[in-house]
């Protein structure tokens, strides 16, 4: 079937031309990349991602990290692991 319906949306122009950006990374046009997405959705039944909100914990991380705290710094994965003690 020939593609001949049209999509219209505004969007913040600096979102616009860094995912743009990526999508030339992948070797993806726009237009390739939402009929992607509008794929998965078909297919999924639903968005092909999860969307939910941060939890506490999460927003407390997010708060501590904005503020320069509670960062572990390592050298490599396993040094990060080992620090966190998992």
């Amino acid at each position: 079937m020939p593609k001949s319906e049209m999509l219209r949306a505004r969007i913040e122009p600096r979102l616009k031309y860094e995912v743009e950006a990526i999508f030339r990374k992948l070797g993806l046009s726009t237009s390739e990349a939402i009929n992607l997405f509008y794929t998965q959705v078909q297919l999924r039944k639903g968005l092909p991602f999860q969307v939910a909100l941060p939890n506490e914990l999460t927003l407390k991380t997010f708060k501590n990290t904005d503020k320069n705290e509670d960062i572990v710094n390592s050298d490599n994965s396993d040094e990060m692991f080992d620090k966190l003690g998992i």
